[in-house]
């Protein structure tokens, strides 16, 4: 689980309650009027803006932000240097046994292309479709939430005005305008407090989910076609260290001597 994530969202929760406690009751913010005119007008516009199964999606989709993410660029990097290493040692052939233990479909597939003796370019361009695939399918994803995001304040404006219309009907009862004026503002805090605290934030790190994996995927294409290119592993492993950050290069560096020291030592 991404424990930013969590603590983010209930560290606004826990701040935002108690600042409320702090000057009044909780109960002075509570509006059934306030929730439907804000969940149902985001729930409306958003089945207007997208087909039915891509809101549905978004379900699957928003669980992404709770998860850690596993396909780590360094380890990918460490396999295919592997692969590498095994290809010049025993051939393209010897790899087809070798993709079946990544549980990664994109390495499995780019593997078996290349064993397939399929042309370079056509093997980027395979993959490259893939890849632009799946960037769509995230851009769908997280574009669903930005849009529920910036219509949440938009509802909450328009509960606003509503509360204010029919407070302004009671304009001869003098005492009913400030509590009739507090209700009003409830529905625009519920819009800014989803907008603000849910949808955006999520929609930000699926995006940056969606970012990494893009970049871990053309490290995958980088490393296939230089594999089936017959480029030395080393040259490999640099190719691929423009991808990694500096800590990122000093642990995959670590692990290469640490590889040499116990190949040295067997011998």
């Amino acid at each position: 689980m991404d424990k930013a994530t969590i603590v983010g969202i209930f560290l606004g929760i826990i701040l935002i309650l108690a600042s409320i406690l702090n000057e009044g009751s909780i109960l002075t913010f509570w509006s059934l009027s306030s929730v439907l005119v804000v969940f149902g007008g985001v729930i409306a516009s958003t089945l207007i803006n997208y087909p039915l199964k891509h809101v549905f999606g978004v379900i699957k989709i928003v669980k992404n932000a709770f998860k850690t993410n596993t396909f780590e660029a360094l380890v990918v990097i460490k396999f295919i240097v592997g692969l590498a290493e095994k290809a010049r040692r025993e051939g393209l052939l010897a790899l087809e046994e070798e993709a079946e233990t990544s549980d990664d479909e994109f390495i499995k597939k780019g593997i078996h292309l290349i064993v397939d003796g399929t042309d370079p370019e056509l093997v980027r361009n395979i993959l490259q479709a893939e890849l632009l695939m799946m960037e769509e399918r995230h851009r769908v994803g997280y574009g669903i939430l930005e849009a529920m995001g910036a219509s949440a304040p938009a509802f909450g404006m328009i509960g606003t005005l509503i509360g204010l219309i029919l407070m302004l009907r009671n304009l001869s009862d003098p005492s009913a305008l400030g509590p009739g004026m507090a209700l009003a503002l409830i529905t625009t805090f519920y819009g800014s407090l989803l907008a603000n605290l849910v949808f955006i934030p999520i929609a930000g790190k699926l995006k940056l989910r969606s970012s990494e994996e893009m970049m871990q995927k053309e490290i995958v294409i980088e490393g296939v076609l230089s594999i089936q290119a017959g480029e030395n592993p080393r040259i490999v492993a640099e190719k691929m260290k423009t991808f990694l950050t500096p800590e990122e290069k000093e642990l995959l560096e670590e692990d290469r001597k640490k590889g040499m020291e116990s190949e040295e030592t067997e011998e």
